[in-house]
């Protein structure tokens, strides 16, 4: 799913409780996460729940497109990386460094809505995924 449509997905639902349980169910339509990469070095740091992120790297037409893996032991902030990769997966770095994530996530609301906790996690994720596409550029 794309961010295009979690943001109009969201949009629909009025209720703080249904964007929970929607957030719920986009963490379960996460790209799985082999177990493998769910280790320490992978670990992003700042978050209350266990968080992990892993990126590869392709060419594509000369430019390097980074792609993101995550998995959280957490229902809700599974969703939460979820909506994340969406903004930022399959895009070069200088597309990512670009992007305006935060704004994103005021459209939608999300972090008034969610834990000091889980915000300072979410700009945790923000953050590493903006050094990883800084190492590439």
């Amino acid at each position: 799913m794309n961010i295009t449509e979690i943001v109009e997905n969201f949009s629909y639902l009025d209720e703080w409780e249904d964007r929970y349980k929607y957030v719920i169910e986009l963490g379960k339509e996460l790209e799985p996460m082999p177990e493998a990469l769910q280790v320490d070095a992978n670990k992003v740091i700042g978050c209350a729940s266990q968080v992990w992120l892993s990126s590869s790297v392709r060419e594509q037409d000369g430019q390097k497109i980074l792609h993101f893996l995550g998995n959280s032991d957490a229902h809700i902030v599974r969703g939460l990386v979820c909506i994340t990769l969406a903004i930022f997966n399959d895009k070069t770095a200088r597309e990512i460094s670009d992007l305006d994530a935060e704004a994103i996530f005021d459209e939608i609301q999300l972090r008034e809505h969610i834990s000091a906790q889980r915000s300072n996690g979410l700009n945790s994720m923000l953050q590493r995924i903006r050094a990883e596409a800084k190492h590439i550029l």
